[in-house]
């Protein structure tokens, strides 16, 4: 008797089919009213209110308004990203994610198409927006190098919060985790205040964010270092990536296999 054999969608079947669907129902922002407020409104009031700050504290309002008009990528990429996990539990598909012969990679990584799409526009919003109303000098001479940078971080990012997601299939809810990140970027990835003036174990916290290499290799393209910094920066921001994609998938793997052994998901 020939044995059964389990049919298999290809590899970009999977791919395409996770990214339209995904942001629909797992990420649960494909509304239009919430992407238009990611990308044109969050940039806008996040970086007004920390630049009013900076100049009632006397600093450079310039460097404030860079730092967030990047880091409101983390959004579209970390905390909405990260919630697929409570999405897949709570609406009970995560059984049927856990039987289905798809390819996983494929499957992950496809969620992380459209948020990558929304962290593209939504820095490239709040670069326009620093140009435009907060003194930012961006030369023509470094978009670019600076699409490289951009491109990169969105990656990064994305990758970043699948991560958590990957974390946050150990935990009761996601939404903790992502504040925290949110919020953490922030503080320790020279945002809103070079790293140097925060103590040495933070600095080394900081390091290990995406966001930290991010927005270092976005100032420095806008400040128009050389192609050798760009490189090492850009290779720092494509490792974060790869190490953040690499590790939500093995957190996926060992979930799976952990719930399969025991039929059940329950314990999670």
């Amino acid at each position: 008797m020939d044995p059964v054999t389990v049919p298999r969608s290809s590899f970009f079947r999977t791919l395409w089919t996770n990214a339209i669907f995904a942001p629909r129902t797992s990420l649960g922002f494909m509304r239009i009213d919430f992407v238009l407020g990611t990308i044109f409104v969050i940039p806008l009031t996040q970086m007004v209110f920390f630049a009013v700050v900076a100049h009632l504290g006397g600093d450079s309002v310039g460097y404030t308004a860079l730092g967030n008009a990047v880091a409101t990528v983390t959004y579209s990429s970390v905390f909405s990203v990260c919630q697929t996990t409570d999405s897949e539990k709570w609406q009970g598909t995560m059984e049927h994610l856990l039987v289905s012969p798809a390819n996983r990679f494929a499957l992950y990584f496809g969620r992380g198409l459209i948020p990558i799409l929304i962290s593209l526009a939504t820095v490239s919003v709040g670069l326009t927006y620093a140009d435009l109303f907060f003194g930012v000098a961006i030369a023509p001479s470094t978009i670019p190098a600076l699409a490289v940078s951009v491109v990169l971080t969105a990656f990064a990012m994305v990758g970043f919060g699948l991560l958590l997601g990957g974390v946050a299939l150990y935990l009761r809810t996601s939404i903790i985790l992502g504040n925290i990140f949110l919020f953490a970027g922030l503080l320790l990835s020279g945002v809103n205040f070079s790293l140097s003036a925060l103590p040495l174990p933070l600095q080394y916290a900081g390091d290990g964010l995406p966001l930290t290499w991010g927005l270092a290799a976005i100032r420095a393209t806008v400040a128009g270092d050389g192609l050798g910094t760009l490189t090492v920066l850009w290779g720092a921001v494509a490792l974060a990536a790869v190490v953040s994609f690499g590790a939500a998938i093995s957190l996926w793997h060992v979930f799976e296999r952990r719930a399969l052994s025991t039929g059940s998901i329950a314990r999670f």
